[in-house]
């Protein structure tokens, strides 16, 4: 067994900083803590040249304008080197007319992917896993997300995400499944008696004391 394989890989928890980084990428060094004020969604793919991580970094070049407006930043991740992205980004503009326009980490080490997890044995040792992690302006993990090597992510469904943690951080409400931006939102359910007697007289769209909606 490898130095590499005998790292006790550590799995960020919900609701906790965002394990640090200082890390060389295809637009220079980086640390976490310049993303401080922005949000950042962190996300690995498994290797550069791969179909399916192409259509992936297309994919999120064309919701980078959308997340711009959210100030949200991008930022990708595999454990190939820096000059490997650079050339695959390349040439990703030179075959489908798409500009990258976010930096990339190059983990060859593995010091990222550790970290925050990336890496599943199970599926395979030398690539990360498909992974997403959305960190809040104040450098805390607010959202996960895991996909299987062979399954490209929803794009739209981050940008969802997104949009959810926003308006719940703006507005102190919750998101219903499936919910999308202008729908009507969950009002947190009371937490005493009388609460319950109150909430029933509120006004809300409520089928019951522990469930109701609002409009923002």
């Amino acid at each position: 067994m490898d130095a590499t394989e005998q790292i006790k890989p550590s799995f960020p928890r919900l609701g906790q900083p965002a394990p640090a980084f200082e890390v060389q990428t295809t637009q220079g060094n980086l640390r976490l803590e310049d993303f401080k004020g922005s949000w950042l969604i962190l996300f690995s793919h498994p290797a550069d040249f791969t179909p399916v991580c192409t259509t992936e970094f297309i994919a999120f070049a064309e919701i980078a304008p959308e997340l711009k407006k959210r100030n949200v930043e991008l930022c990708g991740l595999s454990i190939d080197s820096t000059y490997s992205h650079i050339a695959w980004v390349w040439n990703i503009e030179r075959n489908f007319g798409i500009k990258i326009p976010f930096p990339v980490i190059a983990d060859l080490n593995k010091e990222v992917a550790t970290l925050y997890g990336m890496i599943m044995p199970g599926e395979s040792k030398t690539e990360t896993s498909r992974c997403v992690f959305v960190i809040d302006p104040n450098g805390i993990l607010r959202a996960m997300i895991y996909y299987p090597l062979t399954t490209g992510r929803n794009t739209q469904e981050i940008l969802r995400v997104i949009d959810a943690l926003q308006t719940t951080d703006k507005h102190g409400v919750a998101t219903p499944a499936n919910w999308k931006p202008g729908e009507k939102v969950i009002v947190p359910p009371p937490t005493t008696s009388d609460g319950a007697e109150e909430r029933m007289k509120a006004g809300f769209e409520t089928k019951d004391w522990y469930f109701s909606k609002k409009a923002l």
